[in-house]
């Protein structure tokens, strides 16, 4: 399915949202578990034709059971190699159609290359050298996701 979200944002200029990037803990996922609300915004989100990807070094060992069968792919690497290879697929999949979300340090550079990111304070909290590249903050991964779900919230946060 080749559909985005197509957004004109005053002062900000064209989004284009093709893909969507996500850290697993501390954004999707708390203590290795996944968040409640998440996994139902993340089959909407698919729905609309948006790819997801979750990106992680999976510290708690758990991304793939509880992402199973949800409409996404699961990236796992190595603690000290996940901060480049986040990045590295922002790239991939092209910085401007990509938005990225996440919260900890390890997520600043994929925040910083994303054509929009939002960082996620969430019970984890939020490395403030990523909060310092984000476009938006959010208070939960549900108002992160719902940016995508309600494309006016994301106009009226980012417009100019």
């Amino acid at each position: 399915m080749d559909e985005m979200l197509e957004l004109e944002i005053p002062g900000w200029g064209e989004a284009a949202i093709e893909n969507l990037v996500l850290d697993y803990n501390g954004t999707i996922a708390l203590d290795g578990e996944l968040l409640p609300g998440a996994a139902e915004r993340i089959e909407r989100i698919a729905a609309q034709g948006i790819q997801v990807f979750v990106i992680t070094a999976d510290t708690n060992g758990t991304v793939k059971a509880q992402c199973a069968g949800l409409p996404l792919e699961v990236l796992v690497y190595g603690g000290g190699a996940v901060a480049k290879e986040k990045l590295r697929l922002v790239e991939r999949l092209g910085r401007e159609s990509t938005m990225a979300i996440g919260n900890g340090n390890n997520d600043r550079e994929m925040l910083e290359g994303a054509g929009i990111s939002v960082a996620v304070l969430g019970k984890e909290g939020c490395s403030a050298k990523t909060l310092a590249v984000a476009d938006i903050l959010v208070p939960s991964i549900e108002d992160g996701l719902d940016l995508l779900l309600k494309p006016h919230r994301l106009k009226a946060t980012l417009r100019g």
